[in-house]
This record gives C-alpha cells, sequence and structure tokens, in this order.
C-alpha cells in the first residue's frame, strides 16, 4: 500500500478511450472540468457531466466511460490519510458532488504550478471536510441487485421514448406488474416510474453534452415538448437544460 499520503493528477481523456472495470489502493475524488464521463459500479451508474465530481472510496470496483472529450483533474489520498484527516462522516460509499465554489478553488489552487507541499497537504485536507458539507448531485441512476429488476432495467433503459407500459416490462421480463412494483423501491430506493424519468434524463444529459440541441433531445426521449423535458429536467437535476448547456 502507498506510503504518500496523497497525490494529484491531471489529464485529457478523448471520447470513447475510458478505462475497463479496476479499483484502487486510494480513495478518489475525479473532478470533470471540461466534458463529460460516466462511472460504474455494481450499485449503478453517476453522470459527471462539467463542474460536478465524483467519489470513488478505496477499494471499489469501478469502470469509467468517456463520453465527450474530456480534462479531469484527480485527487488521490492513501485510505490511512482519508481516515485521519476526515471527519467522522460516511465517505464509504461512491458519489457525486456539486463542486462548490470553495472546492472549486482548492482544486484551483491544489492544480497550480507552484504551490508547494505544506499548503498542498493543507488544500488536501480541507477537501475532504468540504466532501462531507457538499451535497450529493443528483445524477446517480441505482441498479437493481436481483436478476429479475436487472432483466426490467435494461428493458426500460433501451425504451428511450417511455413507450412501454409497465405491463409490457413485466411480460417481457417475465415477471408480474406487482413484483416489478415491490422489487424497484425494495432494490432501488425508487419507483419504476421515477427510475424510469431518472434514466432518461441521465441519457438526455449525454446527448446534450454530445452537441444536441434541446428540441433534439426532447424529441428523441419521447417528451411531448422542450417545456415538458425541461421541467423533467429540472425534477432530476435541479437545473434546466439550458443552464445545463451553460456549463458544458
Amino acid at each position: 500500500m502507498s506510503t504518500v499520503p496523497f497525490t494529484m493528477r491531471r489529464g485529457r481523456k478523448q471520447r470513447g478511450k475510458g478505462i475497463p472495470t479496476h479499483s484502487h489502493e486510494e480513495a478518489q475524488l475525479t473532478f470533470a472540468a471540461s466534458g463529460m464521463v460516466q462511472v460504474q459500479t455494481e450499485a449503478g451508474r453517476w453522470l459527471v457531466p462539467p463542474q460536478l465530481a465524483v467519489w470513488i472510496p478505496a477499494g471499489v470496483p469501478h469502470r469509467v466511460e468517456v463520453l465527450t472529450d474530456s480534462e479531469l483533474w484527480m485527487v488521490d489520498w492513501s485510505p490511512s490519510a482519508a481516515q485521519a484527516w476526515a471527519p467522522p462522516t460516511q465517505l464509504d460509499r461512491p458519489f457525486t458532488l456539486r463542486v462548490t465554489p470553495l472546492m472549486h478553488a482548492l482544486l484551483e489552487a491544489a492544480f497550480s504550478a507552484n504551490i508547494g507541499s505544506g499548503k498542498a497537504e493543507l488544500v488536501a485536507r480541507l477537501m475532504l471536510h468540504e466532501l462531507t458539507e457538499t451535497a450529493h448531485a443528483p445524477t446517480f441512476l441505482p441498479l437493481p441487485t436481483g436478476l429479475i429488476g436487472r432483466r426490467v432495467a435494461d428493458l426500460a433503459f433501451e425504451d428511450r421514448q417511455n413507450r412501454l407500459h409497465i405491463n409490457d416490462l413485466a411480460s417481457r421480463a417475465a415477471t408480474s406488474v406487482r413484483t416489478v412494483s415491490r422489487l424497484f423501491p425494495a432494490e432501488t430506493g425508487l419507483t419504476l416510474k421515477a427510475w424510469r424519468q431518472r434514466a432518461r434524463i441521465v441519457q438526455a444529459m449525454d446527448g446534450l453534452a454530445r452537441g444536441n440541441s434541446i428540441a433534439r433531445v426532447a424529441a428523441e426521449f419521447g417528451f411531448a415538448s422542450t417545456a415538458s423535458f425541461s421541467c423533467a429536467f429540472r425534477q432530476v437535476t435541479d437545473m434546466t437544460p439550458s443552464m445545463f448547456l451553460a456549463d458544458v
């Protein structure tokens, strides 16, 4: 295990140049300074658009898909440093977070060319404190844990225009509506209806980041109008598609 308490790396990734499933000894914060990536674990997938970051604890297997050309800033903490420096709060599960002005300033300081080792350590310590104070961003799509739920989720995810009724999904997954209605809240924390809405918005964010217009993305995902798309988008992400595009 590494004896270095923390390291800081930055790099550019081209679209499609992802990182296959892996884990690392260090806890990692990845900030999307530009572009968009998607991080997936057994629990689900996190979309990381510009100005968001994702926290991955040490030892958690995950893979990274680069959805658009991206510039990524990464900070790694050894388990001992993360445990010693972080407040007694839950940092044992992956999550995405909105990068607050303070966190953004800390990242800029951390990656400045002339930062000294003492200041860098103070910045790395304060980052862990800010992580525990920041609200999680709603770009996580939890995945059902059982085989039946996964089959339904796969079918719903491919149903981009939301045309399949719950009866159709249950029938194609060789199960019952009652089972589906029970499984999703139990295994994902969301009703099937809420899960499908979030899945569509997460996919729509990908389409917007690739340069497609709001109107085109709204039509592609079966929304009756750009207004209804904007309303659904805001319910899931707390921002409008226009606000999202302003950061891309």
